[in-house]
């Protein structure tokens, strides 16, 4: 098992309704849909971000075996 399966299984729905409930209390409904919007973007560009990453390794592979090919 690991640690997130664990961690869930300790979490019942009446404990869940009281973490949202603080999580009310503390940022109020108004500024809960502008912290979940920035975290969404927040996540778009790390998902854009490492798409970029992998691109770029994979035209560096291609490179590296277009240089070893004898002509």
């Amino acid at each position: 098992m690991n640690a997130l399966h664990i961690f869930l299984g300790m979490v019942g729905p009446w404990q869940l309704i009281i973490i949202i409930a603080i999580i009310l209390l503390l940022f109020g409904g108004k500024k809960i849909p502008e912290l979940m919007k920035g975290l969404g973007t927040g996540i778009k560009e790390f998902k854009d971000a490492t798409k970029e990453e992998n691109a770029q390794q994979v035209s560096k592979k291609e490179t590296t075996k277009d240089e070893s090919k004898p002509e």
